[in-house]
């Protein structure tokens, strides 16, 4: 069964208050002479979700209302319908993520049943695709998401979604695909012959390309980032580090002695939820590094 919201142009709120005997009468058109307007106020959008969860009961003249007990099972039931629904969504989402060939492992059903749990009251579209490509990977790659991993996705709105996906756009990954990073910046050793260089330190503005460190914050809040950067080891004049940037090689050569990168990684939980971020690289992103990172290194891209 389909659970539908229910028309919210319809003058509404008729109710009656047991001890005063005082009847409140609310029309929708004695709100708001612009109906588009009133459509989306706040008390029409409270009446709309309170009939969506069958809380609107109270809201009827005492005589017109069915009783409390009737209330609450009509409301356990719309919840039932509305869980089922939203784990039909992404399993059929799922359907088109999965390979047809016969798969090296079987799935775990103690992971499914945790799934379940945890994914069936996500409603919004755009999360069930997500929750969608998470089924489809586990059940490919049994073990890539862990339930911890889960449990941290299901606290997340889609603004933090599109975050970490901002975030995957910066990010390069080494060769095992195990440790994702955002370069920050890079310095060299401070030394007798670089003390007073105004180049010797140079870091990102990662914000020019849309990730502001309140951004950063947030995802760290979320345990997908560390707020604290980290440091590569010093490096020797002429060494190399690969890394993989969204499907692209990148390969950095230090010009000069004892530099060294500083970074923001991504946690564990941070690592497994960017599987589900497409590769789409920002070539200005590049173009930014190659800049910023000149004096200590040579890019290519």
């Amino acid at each position: 069964m389909k659970v539908t919201p229910p028309n919210t142009n319809t003058p509404v709120v008729s109710s009656t208050d047991g001890d005063n005997k005082t009847e409140v009468v609310t029309q929708a058109a004695q709100q708001t002479t612009d109906r588009k307007t009133n459509s989306h106020s706040t008390q029409m959008q409270l009446l709309s979700l309170a009939r969506t969860f069958a809380l609107d009961g109270g809201m009827l003249e005492q005589k017109k209302q069915m009783p409390l007990e009737d209330r609450a099972s009509k409301r356990a039931r719309i919840n039932r319908l509305r869980k089922q629904q939203n784990l039909e969504a992404i399993v059929h989402k799922a359907i088109p993520y999965c390979s047809t060939e016969e798969a090296a492992e079987r799935a775990d059903p103690d992971w499914f049943s945790q799934f379940t749990k945890l994914a069936e009251d996500v409603s919004s579209s755009a999360m069930q695709d997500l929750w969608a490509k998470i089924l489809a990977g586990e059940l490919s790659q049994p073990g890539a998401f862990s339930i911890k991993t889960l449990q941290a996705f299901k606290t997340m709105s889609i603004h933090e979604a599109k975050l970490l996906a901002k975030a995957c756009r910066l990010s390069v990954r080494d060769g095992r695909g195990k440790n994702i990073r955002i370069i920050s910046g890079c310095y060299q050793v401070p030394g007798l012959f670089n003390f007073f260089d105004k180049q010797r330190e140079q870091t990102i503005n990662l914000s020019q390309r849309g990730l502001s460190y309140s951004d950063i914050l947030t995802l760290a809040d979320n345990h997908l980032m560390y707020e604290q950067e980290t440091e590569s080891s010093p490096m020797a004049k002429g060494e190399a580090v690969n890394f993989n940037y969204n499907g692209q090689n990148l390969a950095l050569v230090t010009t000069k002695s004892d530099c060294i990168l500083r970074f923001y990684k991504f946690t564990p939980t941070g690592v497994e939820l960017a599987r589900l971020i497409s590769d789409n690289p920002d070539t200005d992103y590049i173009s930014l590094l190659k800049s910023q990172l000149q004096h200590h290194f040579s890019i290519t891209a």
